[in-house]
């Protein structure tokens, strides 16, 4: 490299970097640079708000400092007015640490109700489609610890059972990507406070003061109840023994499938045997959720009271047994149930 070229990259890693100095960012940084270690060649999912310029920053100062290739991109929704100025205003703030983000635009018909579930499955089909011609397997996403608290009392009022409560981790994946959440132990509060130091602004969403959506009447509620003496540390450990337990009946599900299934690749399709169904129920629900996600390719399973239902028409004596869930066909032959795509 030339002499003139290292001088740049030297200015570029230097008028960066030298925000790692203060000891509130470099604490930052190192929970970052633990939580993504080994990744690299990533997207890094960009919306304006604290959590995502700081991840675009701490995103930045390790690839200078480790010669790592990060892509930038950002959906604009347009879903409100003020949405594609707001996405070129982002673009700009974060050319000037040298970050070059690209726009990606959500096109057509836009739901009445739902919205922010629809919007959030539109964008991660938007980042995923950028990653497959990018060829990145990995995305990087700003959740943060009150997204964390968030998502559980949201799941908690809607009724979830185990892994709703516990579906907001540091690793998930969306149509064959992998989403990883380096910031997700950090509280909102630091992350301001970093994107103030270094862009001096971040947008505001003014839904998320909207009470109209429940995310936002939960945000409120999880403030009266901190007022009133609920701990953080102690949400954290609650869902960090609810992810044990998680874990645990994710295992049993996994050694179900190995032990009471064939996969025949050439039809496609799965074979299980009677010894499949003389489990707990919650493993069946895990076991044959997972085999319809792999059969259908859908990112959702269907709901556990269909599961269930369907289950119990498989083990039971009943003559009509050749049912559809999911996009998937279930037929049981004798004592074998036979899964085959829709």
């Amino acid at each position: 490299m030339r002499k003139k070229s290292l001088n740049v990259k030297k200015r570029s890693l230097n008028s960066t970097t030298f925000f790692l100095d203060q000891l509130f960012i470099k604490k930052l940084y190192k929970i970052f640079e633990r939580n993504i270690y080994g990744i690299d060649k990533s997207l890094i999912a960009i919306s304006g708000g604290p959590d995502s310029l700081s991840l675009a920053f701490l995103a930045k100062c390790y690839s200078l400092k480790n010669s790592v290739k990060f892509s930038y991109a950002l959906v604009d929704h347009k879903l409100r007015k003020g949405s594609s100025f707001e996405a070129k205003k982002v673009v700009q703030m974060l050319k000037k640490i040298g970050i070059n983000c690209k726009i990606l635009v959500w096109k057509g018909k836009k739901p009445n109700s739902n919205i922010q579930k629809i919007a959030r499955h539109n964008r991660y089909n938007l980042l995923t489609k950028e990653c497959n011609r990018l060829n990145i397997k990995t995305i990087l996403l700003g959740h943060q610890m009150n997204d964390l608290h968030e998502n559980f009392f949201l799941r908690m009022a809607r009724g979830s059972g185990l892994k709703g409560l516990t579906s907001l981790g540091k690793n998930s994946e969306f149509s064959n990507v992998k989403l990883l959440r380096p910031l997700i132990g950090i509280p909102k509060k630091e992350l301001e406070k970093l994107a103030l130091r270094v862009f001096k602004n971040f947008i505001k969403d003014p839904s998320n003061e909207n009470d109209d959506f429940t995310r936002s009447r939960i945000r409120k509620v999880i403030e009266v109840f901190q007022k009133k003496g609920l701990q953080t540390k102690k949400i954290d450990l609650t869902i960090k023994n609810l992810k044990s337990a998680n874990n645990a009946l994710d295992f049993y599900a996994q050694k179900n499938i190995s032990e009471n299934t064939i996969f025949i690749k050439k039809s496609h399709s799965y074979y299980l045997n009677d010894k499949f169904f003389h489990n707990p129920e919650e493993v069946l629900l895990r076991s044959i959720s997972t085999i319809l996600k792999n059969l259908s390719g859908r990112y959702y399973a269907p709901r556990g009271r269909k599961i269930i239902k369907l289950i119990s028409l498989m083990t039971s004596q009943n003559k009509a047994n050749k049912v559809t869930l999911g996009g998937c066909i279930f037929e049981k032959i004798h004592q074998t149930v036979v899964i085959t795509k829709e």
